[in-house]
């Protein structure tokens, strides 16, 4: 089941420009897909290796769009919960990515215990894997991973 950018906003409390999560075209329990289009007229691209050198999103930007990515695994259809990044490991980033691109995520839960999951994450374009993570993320205080 797609969900669209207004339901994604209902579920993950970040807005413009730090949500990195166009659409979600599959949701479940045990996988996530999401897009994320990159576009020239992210404010990023204004400062991040400007002209004469390409446009590149940052590696931490992509970070970002997969533990998003990965933060769907915490919630049901219809909540807001908001997981926080708090370990990052085996990252690595194999292509870049540029205006134009559209990245697809794809996060599946490795571990889930009172209110923490581990998740990896991959995200690719056209096919190309361009960055792979293993990302925990932690609910608030008092609040339990289903």
């Amino acid at each position: 089941m797609p969900l669209t950018i207004e339901e994604i906003r209902k579920r993950i409390p970040l807005r413009y420009p730090y949500l990195m999560v166009d659409r979600v075209v599959e949701f479940g329990t045990e996988r996530v897909i999401a897009l994320k289009n990159v576009t020239i007229d992210e404010p990023v691209f204004q400062g991040h290796f400007p002209e004469p050198l390409p446009a590149v999103m940052p590696g931490t930007l992509i970070l970002e769009a997969m533990a998003q990515t990965a933060a769907f695994l915490l919630a049901d259809v219809g909540e807001q919960r908001a997981g926080y990044l708090v370990g990052v490991e085996r990252a690595k980033f194999r292509r870049m990515v540029r205006p134009g691109d559209q990245l697809r995520l794809e996060a599946h839960p490795l571990r889930r215990k009172r209110g923490l999951i581990k998740a990896e994450v991959r995200a690719t374009v056209e096919g190309e894997l361009a960055a792979e993570a293993v990302v925990s993320l932690m609910l608030p205080e008092g609040e339990d991973v289903g």
